[in-house]
């Protein structure tokens, strides 16, 4: 991948994809925590602390090289992003709450991704010739995040005709661009590109399937009900990947740092898609065996 286009064109492409997400966001997204606290809170700890233990756990299992498993836990410290809504929508999930969690998310990430990349660097990278992420740099996530988002919800507040206007473009723009960061950096990467995903497929898949499963079933135990629960699962079971991926190929400087979101976005999708349809099935069942049960 070219050098302009990875000092240029990529954070300039996460800025407005960053900017969309603010788009579907509203200062009442923040206070609606106090609506259902118990959901929020739950859901932050499976996002923060579960799942960047369970993402550690698989690296140390299939024994990651460094790189990859530092791409894997900079995959697992992105937050959810605006396509977790959608799923969320076709999947009977609360959506409001997916925007409550997204906005929520968006923020605590520019302070906890840098903290869990660090961590990750040095624990799989103690060669003594990597370094973590310097100040500047974690400086640089929290404008890619903050910054676009800001201004999304700024022209949210007071131009809301023109953020209607934007906010299908942009979301089909995100869209695009994954799949072009992703044939990339894949791109880039062609000649070891089958032996990362060997390495990678596996764990990303995994991981993936472990981040649904959490999201729904940790929020039920707590007695969380099944919409909300579903909000919860989309929101943690689909990363940000484009975040992910643009920080690596950018502030790390490594498409192999990339690989592990690049090939989690492939299997995102349809474990979603699966996962969504089983529970539509399962309520469904449900739903059959409860009428039949008062009909006798």
């Amino acid at each position: 991948m070219d050098s302009g286009i990875i000092t240029v064109f990529l954070p300039l492409a996460l800025a407005i994809i960053m900017a969309g997400l603010g788009l579907e966001l509203r200062l009442q997204d923040f206070a609606r925590v106090a609506k259902h606290p118990k959901a929020v809170l739950v859901a932050l700890f499976c996002q923060l602390v579960i799942l960047v233990g369970i993402a550690f756990l698989i690296c140390k299992f299939f024994a990651l090289p460094p790189v990859l498993a530092v791409g894997v836990m900079l995959l697992a410290a992105s937050p959810g992003g605006p396509t977790a809504n959608l799923f969320s929508y076709l999947y009977k999930g609360d959506i409001a709450l997916n925007i409550t969690l997204t906005a929520i998310n968006s923020v605590i990430a520019a302070f906890t991704l840098p903290l869990i990349v660090n961590f990750a660097i040095q624990h799989f990278m103690n060669d003594g010739q990597q370094i973590g992420l310097q100040f500047s740099k974690v400086i640089q996530v929290f404008l890619i995040i903050i910054v676009p988002v800001t201004l999304g919800m700024l022209i949210r507040h007071f131009l809301p005709t023109v953020a209607d206007k934007l906010h299908k473009p942009v979301r089909s723009f995100a869209v695009i661009f994954l799949v072009l960061i992703i044939i990339g950096a894949v791109a880039k990467e062609r000649h070891n590109i089958l032996e990362y995903i060997t390495q990678v497929g596996l764990a990303t898949s995994l991981f993936c399937i472990c981040s649904l499963l959490i999201g729904y079933f940790v929020p039920r135990f707590f007695g969380i009900n099944s919409t909300q629960a579903r909000a919860c699962a989309f929101e943690i079971g689909i990363h940000n990947s484009t975040l992910a991926m643009t920080i690596a190929l950018t502030i790390m400087a490594s498409s192999a740092m990339a690989m592990p979101a690049a090939v989690y976005s492939i299997f995102m999708y349809i474990f979603a898609a699966l996962f969504g349809t089983l529970l539509n099935r399962y309520d469904a069942e449900r739903s059959k065996a409860e009428l039949l049960i008062e009909n006798d």
